[in-house]
């Protein structure tokens, strides 16, 4: 009674929204009852919630409901909605509800993301376009300013996890990710990057600080404090901007986003990722997010420049001086607060926190080897060692006047020792990554070393010439690899150092210029290791890297994306060092997992793959979709089913041969109903098994007592029963019964071979492509129960497949090798006419029609010769019509008029 009276109530509203609306907007009433309409209008609108006026409008604004004048007025109310309070929220709740892909109930819309909704990604694309798109008589300015604060609380994860990507999702693609409203700036960042970002730099606020009251008032014994510091970020305003941008970059990953949105936080993050331990609360609400932030955006746009800029910022990580002075304060509860400095700190004076400075430089080094590539530790390493190395003159004469000689502050040279003796400590593997950057160090040392008043007397010449000698004499070295005048300036400096008058060194550097001069005369030419070129370098460098993202199990979702998208850019450039089939493996393992972002980009991956390797990735696709040991999931099975018909789509005219015959055969022997599944057949007697002893056991349990009223039921319509009774028949069908294929399996392999049929009917041949015809008719006609209805929609739009790729080929002159038979033709449509009138899916009835009249619009499209047929035969102009004598062509041409039993595909010479 209450459902019935609900849905009354919603009758009744869209009733009264057309009634106060045609009052308060006729154009032929006079000015007084508008006005007076308009206010009953409003008066309306604000005391009817949100959803309600989504789904009343929406009703109201569909086409021809309303009149044009009145339909204006209701579409502005409607796209003003999420300007709401809650408007942001309903509106992604009512698109989730209606989309057709999604499989949410409108009863279920007040609280989808907390019931497992099925939110899919066309549905999530349209409720963005929806809230990033401001209406024609909004500006962006206005209308971001009143949808953002929604969509940043909904990051909170207050409403549920689903929501949190759903916002994710608008934020980061719908305004962020395009030029006109993401770009720093616009109105897009201001309202959804700075609010973010402020909180964690407030000179990143382009509104600047708030002034500072320059007049206190004050009581006659009340001291003020001038002094004191002005709070410009509270600490739970710091964790909630740590909270929201972390959780906006995991959910929708987009590495361009990444870095556009922490660059600017490089070094506010590190302070925060190097504080001092406090308690475990601490590192949860600061520290770890921001070690993983920071890791993230290092793992992506990591370079020897970005660490050194952290090393020299190891211990004050404050920003540029000439903006606004500020530092996080650490308060009395153990939380940190964003406090703004009147006057700059001191921070050279490091001596007398030495302590400090030990646990920054090993949390540095635990940063670095957790994200720095092995060639920006090599460079890094390194330019600390040129700088320790470097020759200093000793000052020889007073100077009077003070003079700006260069040198390095005492406190930066001990944070760079500091650093390089823990990089010497627990790095020691990877400090090196190739000889010619050692050797560069060794040439210039040795060069400043000559032209250094200090010579041969600094003991930098010594640590060169032992580095020398190391790079000479490790095998596979040859002068032909280095660089010319690289090899003439070392050579230059050892023959100054041989006429030293120090023996060692003199000696050391004499031996070695033999050395040098010798070396490739040493080695036997037939054990020579060929050098790998440039190229091939800096691909296994990507490809390690690339492989190190994807797999490693604590990569947060951006570091994996970009992953895959490095693993892109070497399948599009046919670099040779992948290993194709273990690409294969890695990708179709990658597909068995439920992200959505990397089961996008893996079957992109795919189709890439298949342009050079078609062979291979299809045989790779087939077997996880056949699944022949029953070791798949039916979503994994669905996704490879996906990626197969996406590769057979990328092939086009080249999905032929062998490689087509398999896959065909393949995907017949899916979609038919012989299949059987043992390991799945005992999987469903034990779950049936299971099922009736639990069920055995509430019975006992509930035996002497009355179950209680689950009260679901009462807020249902007996319309809503039936519909609900209806999907669960069909969805516990699909599974089909005991031991035999899932009908979403057998779906989707003959919606991927109709793919087939469209992309090149040709290269299926006319086997197979009689098969699938049969399978289908069969289909339709035994198999009609409500649960293999998308088997039968599957099997009717291969058929309109096969028809259109018959008329195409027709059209273009092109031959198949094979024709429909009248015979088989009027089979064809005498089935689908029955199927068109008594089958119990709406869907499958209407394609069932269209195919019928496809396949009368190709007949009489074959009684007319092809285009190039005509050109051939000059302006005669018709001379024969098929089926007709008219003495123009032999009656022996004339189609066979004997019945067949079946539909039979007849071959042609």
């Amino acid at each position: 009674m209450e459902s019935r009276h609900s849905g009354g109530e919603k009758q009744t509203l869209v009733w009264a929204i057309e009634n106060v609306a045609s009052n308060a907007f006729q154009p032929s009433g006079d000015d007084a009852s508008r006005s007076e309409g308009q206010a009953q209008f409003s008066a309306l609108l604000s005391r009817t919630s949100t959803m309600a006026l989504m789904s009343a409008l929406s009703k109201l604004t569909s086409p021809g409901r309303v009149p044009p004048w009145l339909h204006v007025h209701l579409t502005d109310v409607l796209t003003l909605l999420p300007q709401r309070p809650d408007g942001v929220r309903c509106t992604l709740e009512f698109v989730f509800s209606v989309h057709p892909s999604s499989a949410v109930r409108a009863s279920e819309a007040a609280m989808p993301q907390k019931q497992g909704a099925n939110i899919t990604m066309e549905a999530l694309k349209l409720a963005s376009n929806l809230l990033s798109t401001p209406p024609a008589t909004v500006s962006p300015e206005t209308w971001f300013a009143g949808i953002a604060p929604q969509l940043l609380a909904l990051l909170d994860g207050k409403d549920g996890a689903d929501l949190v990507k759903a916002s994710a999702y608008v934020i980061g693609f719908g305004v962020l990710g395009r030029r006109q409203f993401g770009a720093p700036g616009s109105a897009g960042w201001k309202a959804f990057a700075e609010p973010m970002l402020a909180k964690i730099d407030p000179t990143l606020s382009s509104q600047g600080p708030a002034s500072e009251t320059l007049v206190f008032s004050a009581g006659p014994d009340e001291v003020v404090d001038l002094r004191r510091e002005a709070v410009l970020v509270e600490a739970g305003e710091l964790h909630t901007a740590l909270k929201r941008l972390s959780s906006l970059l995991d959910s929708h990953p987009n590495p361009g986003l990444t870095k556009r949105l922490l660059a600017p936080l490089m070094l506010p993050l590190w302070t925060l990722y190097s504080w001092p331990p406090v308690d475990k609360e601490f590192d949860e609400r600061y520290r770890h997010p921001a070690k993983s932030l920071l890791q993230i955006y290092l793992k992506l746009s990591g370079s020897p420049e970005k660490f050194q800029a952290l090393l020299e910022n190891l211990v004050d990580g404050n920003v540029d001086s000439s903006k606004l002075l500020w530092t996080y304060d650490k308060m009395g509860d153990g939380n940190l607060q964003v406090k703004q400095q009147r006057d700059a700190t001191n921070g050279g004076d490091l001596t007398l926190d030495l302590a400090l400075l030990e646990s920054k430089s090993d949390t540095f080094v635990q940063l670095l080897q957790s994200v720095g590539a092995d060639s920006d530790i090599s460079a890094l390493f390194l330019n600390l060692l040129r700088s320790s190395l470097t020759p200093t003159e000793p000052v020889r004469e007073i100077r009077i006047t003070a003079e700006e000689d260069g040198r390095q502050d005492p406190a930066v040279q001990l944070v760079k020792a500091k650093a390089l003796q823990k990089m010497m400590e627990k790095l020691p593997d990877r400090l090196v990554s190739g000889w010619k950057q050692m050797l560069e160090l060794v040439c210039q040392i040795l060069g400043e070393s000559q032209t250094s008043s200090a010579a041969v007397n600094d003991d930098a010449t010594a640590v060169a010439l032992s580095l020398l000698n190391l790079i000479v004499a490790a095998p596979g070295f040859q002068r032909s690899n280095v660089r010319a005048d690289t090899l003439a300036s070392i050579e230059s400096s050892l023959e100054q150092i041989s006429r030293a008058p120090e023996a060692d060194l003199s000696q050391t550097a004499r031996n070695l210029s033999l050395l040098l001069k010798y070396r490739d005369a040493m080695d036997d030419p037939s054990e020579r290791i060929t050098a790998p070129t440039t190229r091939q370098v800096e691909d296994r460098k990507t490809y390690n890297l690339a492989i190190s993202y994807i797999t490693q199990a604590d990569s947060p979702p951006p570091v994996r994306s970009e992953g895959l998208n490095l693993l892109s850019g070497l399948i599009r450039a046919g670099s040779p060092i992948l290993d194709i089939q273990a690409t294969l493996v890695l990708l179709s393992s990658l597909l068995n997992e439920d992200e959505d972002y990397v089961n996008l980009t893996v079957v992109r991956l795919f189709t890439q793959l298949a342009n050079r390797h078609p062979r291979s990735t299809a045989k790779e696709l087939l077997e996880h979709y056949v699944d022949a040991n029953e070791q798949e999931t039916t979503d994994a099975r669905l996704r490879f089913g996906e990626a197969l018909l996406q590769v057979i789509q990328c092939l086009g005219e080249t999905f032929t041969g062998e490689m087509a015959t398999q896959v065909g055969e393949a995907l017949l022997a899916i979609a038919g109903r012989r299949g059987r599944r043992p390991k799945t057949e005992a999987r469903q007697e034990r779950a049936e098994r299971l099922k009736h002893m639990k069920k055995k056991a509430a019975g006992e349990a509930l035996q002497g007592g009355e179950p209680e009223p689950s009260g679901l039921d009462d807020e249902q319509t007996e319309e809503e029963k039936a519909r609900n009774e209806t999907i669960a028949q069909i969805v516990s069908g699909w599974q089909s019964k005991r031991g035999a294929e899932d009908v979403r399996i057998r779906a989707s392999a003959l919606s991927v071979f109709s793919v087939g049929i469209e992309t090149n009917v040709a290269g299926l041949g006319a086997t197979l492509v009689e098969g699938a015809v049969d399978l289908c008719l069969n289909a339709l006609a035994l198999e009609s129960s409500p649960e293999t209805g998308i088997l039968r929609r599957a099997a009717v739009v291969l058929l309109l497949h096969f028809v259109r790729a018959l008329a195409d080929a027709h059209r273009h002159g092109r031959r198949l090798g094979f024709g429909l038979p009248d015979a088989s033709r009027e089979h064809i449509a005498r089935v689908l006419e029955y199927i068109s009138q008594t089958d119990n899916d709406g869907l499958v009835q209407q394609h069932a029609r269209d195919v019928v009249e496809s396949l009368q619009n190709w007949q009489l499209t074959t009684l007319v010769p092809p285009a190039e047929a005509r050109e051939d035969r000059g302006p005669a102009g018709l001379t024969r019509l098929a089926g007709l004598d008219i003495g123009a062509a032999p009656a022996a041409s004339l189609p066979p008029l004997e019945p067949v039993a079946r539909p039979r595909i007849e071959e042609v010479e």
